[in-house]
């Protein structure tokens, strides 16, 4: 792979850790996987996301910073590069979604601060899924905390997503339509999308359908 850092983002059940995990095999990559299942939070929000909702994302958002912080500032090696299977920013795009606005507001305080401390993604993919096919593929990995996810979350979601891939204008940000792809058991299709990812884009986004 051309790029030293590689983030991958998505939405809520895209396949990121896989897609992300196999990339990491193949090219001999440093991977960096979000450790969300250890976030106690996380089934009480789903239950109560009104009440939880803000310690939710503080922990989130404490957690990643850390992980990022001691792996990205550290070197390996051994390996040619890194990717991670998802960015800080994801941290502020769940928080707008989900927090009030005065309570947005102090958390965008704290993200701002440790935002400017860790190195950006040399190439940041987000990998679009509709919410159909998102709700499938939750379904079919079963974790019993999401199983009453509602379409309008999901959308909401993918909205904060694509709402920051307009307003920046210094990252590299590749938007791939995985919609009729099937990466995981398909080597044809995991094939198309490395193929993809390793070609050298100028600054902006690009967006690509396979």
């Amino acid at each position: 792979m051309r790029y030293n850092f590689i983030a991958i983002e998505v939405n809520i059940g895209a396949g990121k850790t896989s897609l992300a995990t196999r990339i990491s095999q193949d090219y001999n990559a440093h991977l960096i996987l979000e450790q969300f299942e250890e976030n106690s939070f996380l089934p009480k929000f789903y239950k109560e996301p009104e009440k939880y909702a803000f310690p939710l994302e503080m922990s989130f958002m404490a957690a990643r910073y850390q992980q990022l912080k001691d792996q990205l500032l550290s070197m390996d090696l051994f390996k040619t590069f890194t990717i991670s299977d998802y960015f800080i920013i994801k941290s502020l795009i769940f928080a707008r979604k989900n927090l009030p606005q005065d309570e947005f507001k102090l958390y965008a305080t704290f993200f701002n601060i440790i935002y400017q401390q860790l190195p950006k993604p040399e190439l940041l993919v987000y990998l679009y899924v509709n919410t159909e096919r998102l709700q499938s593929n939750i379904k079919m990995r079963g974790r019993p905390y999401e199983q009453n996810i509602q379409d309008d979350y999901l959308n909401k979601i993918q909205e904060g997503y694509l709402e920051f891939i307009k307003q920046q204008k210094d990252l590299r940000i590749l938007i791939l339509d995985t919609n009729n792809l099937d990466f995981v058991n398909s080597p044809e299709d995991y094939l198309k999308i490395t193929e993809v990812i390793d070609k050298e884009y100028d600054i902006g986004v690009h967006r690509i359908i396979i």
